[in-house]
């Protein structure tokens, strides 16, 4: 994606089902949890650069011992950092010459020499980019079965609903975010079941200190969740410990956000994509499972597993840009799917190009659309048999043999034009200073355009804001004087705000957005911004369920493809010489692509949940009304 935008959030957990000793004689090391803890969490790096964060719950312990541990960072390398903190306590006992290969000097002396350990990495949409707002997030007590750690990927939509459900549980939340307002949910309902199984156990005539272990053993995780998540709006993979060893993750019912896990009789571990578990585990696809939309992966202490129903599935609405972009290309079915993106392509490239082999260049924008760049190709080769056979025919025989080698070993002109500077990107952190960089964030190679006769095709995986394309790719790719330039978008266009999980909160930050109210005002339609307005107005206080999204209203004044010629207008820089040219994939196609992943609000506005017609009409009150703010 050449602009950058924050994305989904990634979780990791890791519980050990054999004691410490077990891996230190099997693997040759006590840290085999910690180590597979580290590399879910490195391997999911494209999830979260803002911060990252691990705790550690500790089993059976004295009491006094501490025994739930947590470091969290927001450091230009959080991940990196959040390790060598929990390493530095090893590094410092080594120094003293303590045997820090043992596991049962570990367990009793590292405060990370556990069984169960839980990872975040976190892309910040809401908040500011603080400690305060990494995860994982804790609520501690006493009684360890009362103690919480949240760690998740979410976003929900009616956190001032949640909020004000709080406030008359006669709770004082210490923050109006979500995080906060999900954990004291999960807290409150922790509570009372702790609280009744002591009602429960007292009455039966159990001591005090027989009753804490009874309450640790049947606990209803699955009764928490339930109660905690009924009213929750939104994407979320949120996962869980609990003080005396019980771990949960669960998933929303729409299936929005990802994730997945992988159990044997040594572990358990989970994180939000699957190629991440093959990897660090070293396991075929078939053995990474799926957690499954409103189903909670629920592990007690005593090791046992189970998959509980949290909340009745909906409609499957996973997130499609998981797949266009997000998540790690080395999974088999998305890099499938991207290459069909691609492939898909091929018509309308062909017929954008006048289907002029000899004098098109193909190539991509690095690193993401690499994948559909390959369909892409694939879809030209394809199509150029037909043409290879037609030039053929065309002769009637009357070739030589250098004329059949010739037609024979043609092949699309196919070249890396574009070479990202990664060294550069990382320093790309805010607006105020993005302006200024955005411009040299890549280079190009030169001396393959033929000047003012070829026709450059470049595809990306989407094209949200279109400030890169503007400012940097587009200028510098005229600098090869092409003819034409076609900028080809794997993803169809990105005309509604996200509410679950990416950072697209804002209208007027769409390229196609303002490229419509653009036409708008070319055609003399620029009431049916205020009639658009008025009726989201009309609507504002109304519950989220009545809700909805009139900003469709916006769009229904003009085909997709006067849409992208309005794009290609406003993207085109003004000393550009070349033709410009935005080509976008077909929502059918990207059904296509990807038949199993149809949550494409941010394309058609077909919002899975009810906050998502909320968002989009405070999004437009906001745009209309010169607000600066966020509509969730």
């Amino acid at each position: 994606m050449s602009d950058q935008i924050k994305h989904e959030c990634g979780i990791a957990l890791v519980r050990l089902l054999k004691p410490l000793s077990y891996y230190h004689e099997k693997y040759g090391t006590w840290k085999y949890g910690l180590n597979k803890m580290y590399l879910l969490m490195e391997k999911q790096h494209n999830r979260g650069q803002d911060g990252a964060g691990i705790c550690c719950v500790k089993s059976d312990l004295d009491p006094g011992n501490p025994y739930i541990s947590r470091f969290r960072s927001v450091e230009p390398n959080p991940i990196k950092d959040v390790f060598d903190k929990v390493n530095k306590p090893l590094k410092k006992a080594k120094r003293h010459n303590f045997d820090i290969n043992d596991p049962e000097w570990a367990e009793n002396n590292f405060p990370f020499a556990g069984t169960l350990y839980l990872g975040h990495l976190r892309y910040g949409t809401f908040g500011k980019n603080s400690i305060d707002f990494t995860h994982p997030v804790m609520r501690q007590n006493n009684w360890k079965s009362r103690n919480l750690v949240l760690a998740g990927n979410f976003n929900l939509t009616n956190t001032d609903e949640l909020f004000n459900v709080l406030l008359n549980l006669g709770q004082h939340p210490k923050a109006y975010t979500d995080t906060v307002t999900a954990l004291e949910k999960v807290g409150h309902f922790l509570d009372e079941e702790n609280q009744y199984l002591f009602r429960k156990y007292k009455n039966e005539g159990c001591g005090n200190n027989e009753i804490s272990p009874l309450i640790e053993q049947n606990l209803d995780i699955q009764n928490i969740l339930e109660r905690a998540s009924k009213d929750w709006d939104g994407g979320y993979a949120m996962a869980g410990l609990i003080g005396h060893g019980d771990a949960f993750v669960v998933r929303d019912p729409w299936g929005i956000r990802p994730a997945h896990y992988y159990a044997d009789d040594e572990i358990v571990v989970v994180a939000s994509e699957r190629p991440v578990i093959q990897t660090v585990m070293d396991l075929q696809e078939s053995d990474v499972q799926e957690i499954g939309p409103g189903e909670g992966l629920i592990v007690k202490k005593s090791g046992k597993i189970s998959k509980e129903m949290i909340r009745v599935p909906h409609k499957r609405k996973s997130c499609s840009f998981e797949r266009i972009y997000f998540s790690r290309g080395s999974d088999k079915a998305i890099y499938q799917e991207r290459k069909q993106l691609g492939r898909l392509l091929t018509p309308v490239v062909l017929e954008a190009v006048d289907y002029d082999y000899e004098n098109t260049v193909f190539s991509y924008i690095p690193n993401t659309a690499e994948t559909a760049f390959y369909g892409l190709v694939e879809g030209v080769r394809h199509h150029l048999v037909d043409w290879k056979i037609d030039q053929i025919q065309q002769k009637n025989g009357a070739l030589t043999d250098k004329d059949i080698k010739r037609i024979l070993s043609f092949e699309p002109r196919v070249e890396k034009i574009a070479i990202k500077d990664v060294k550069l990107r990382t320093f790309i952190a805010d607006d105020a200073s993005r302006d200024d960089l955005v411009a040299h964030v890549y280079d190009v190679t030169y001396g393959v355009i033929q000047k003012d006769k070829d026709t450059l095709v470049i595809i990306d995986d989407s094209i949200v804001r279109g400030t890169t394309l503007k400012k940097s790719i587009l200028k510098i790719l005229d600098r090869l004087k092409p003819k034409k330039i076609i900028v080809v978008s794997s993803a169809p266009q990105i005309r509604y705000p996200d509410c679950y999980g990416i950072d697209m909160a804002r209208l007027d930050k769409f390229i196609a957005f303002n490229a419509a109210i653009e036409l708008l005002k070319d055609h003399g339609k620029e009431s049916v911004i205020q009639q658009v307005y008025k009726k989201c107005k009309e609507q504002e206080n109304l519950p989220k369920e009545e809700m909805v999204n009139y900003v469709r209203e916006i769009y229904k004044q003009f085909t997709a493809e006067e849409v992208s010629a309005k794009i290609a207008e406003l993207l085109k820089p003004e000393d550009c010489n070349a033709e410009i040219e935005i080509v976008y994939q077909s929502i059918e196609n990207l059904h296509k692509a990807c038949p199993n992943d149809l949550g494409d609000w941010y394309f058609t506005g077909n919002f899975p949940t009810p906050g998502g017609n909320r968002v989009v009409n405070g999004s437009f009150i906001n745009y209309v009304e010169g607000k600066d703010a966020r509509a969730y």
